[in-house]
């Protein structure tokens, strides 16, 4: 199937990242960048015009599916534009409030949504093993590190939280504890996370298991953001025709065709 694509935030980088990638692919037909500042242009070869009127845009060339890496208010917003257009939705974006991954819930009432954190099957391969992890050694003392450029907005990383979940999936609820300082022993319970913000570092995670005189750490390095424009346009590919709801990186992993 020829998907007819979408790129939001299109002159940034992760929009760029996409339609650079997008230029590799033979399953894209007809792809339309959307920028926020108005002023029409092209990048890679790719036509982007202004997202002022983005849900008409969207009807009149029939977009299949637009791919998002912008900020949460703007991403509430394009998804309220898929809904109305009828065109699915594959996001990025983190640092989603609850009501704004509320109203990307609703818009999946109409059409499917396909959210994640991160987009790379690395990382996908690194929240099993964290959860695998963390229930076999149920005693370990658990501290997660992460770094990013020194331009994102979020911390901890969306990424960060994500595997925080699954830690806490087979763990129940831990405390959060965001750096220390001071007089801070660890106290029973408790998950140390550690953001770091510097130069332009792509993305980096790590999770350290503790205890029994012994280490183990589980990490996972982006070496470009092309990694996770790559897995964007493989959701890409498969949320197109789908029907409306929501959806995970995890299927399409997992190669679900029901």
């Amino acid at each position: 199937m020829m998907v007819r694509l979408g790129v939001t935030g299109a002159t940034g980088a992760m929009g760029q990242e996409v339609l650079e990638a997008v230029a590799e692919r033979t399953e894209f037909a007809t792809v339309v960048g959307f920028t926020a500042s108005g002023v029409d242009d092209t990048v890679a070869g790719v036509e982007v015009v202004s997202d002022d009127d983005i849900e008409a845009v969207l009807a009149d060339r029939e977009i299949d599916v637009v791919v998002d890496f912008t900020v949460p208010d703007a991403t509430v917003d394009y998804a309220a534009a898929c809904a109305e257009s009828g065109t699915a939705l594959v996001t990025g974006t983190t640092g989603l409030s609850a009501e704004q991954e509320a109203a990307l819930d609703d818009a999946s009432e109409s059409v499917p949504v396909l959210h994640a954190a991160n987009f790379s099957k690395g990382i996908a391969v690194l929240r099993s093993l964290v959860r695998e992890a963390a229930g076999a050694l149920d005693d370990y003392d658990i501290e997660l590190v992460e770094a990013h450029h020194n331009r994102k907005r979020d911390a901890p990383s969306g990424t960060a939280n994500t595997l925080l979940d699954d830690v806490e999936s087979v763990r129940g609820e831990e405390e959060r504890v965001h750096g220390r300082e001071g007089e801070a022993p660890r106290s029973e319970g408790e998950v140390g996370v550690h953001a770091l913000r510097a130069g332009n570092v792509t993305g980096m995670h790590e999770v350290w298991l503790a205890g029994g005189h012994e280490e183990l750490r589980l990490s996972h390095r982006a070496e470009s953001r092309g990694v996770f424009a790559e897995g964007a346009l493989d959701a890409a590919q498969w949320l197109a025709g789908r029907d409306a709801g929501w959806y995970d990186f995890a299927d399409v992993l997992e190669g679900d065709d029901e």
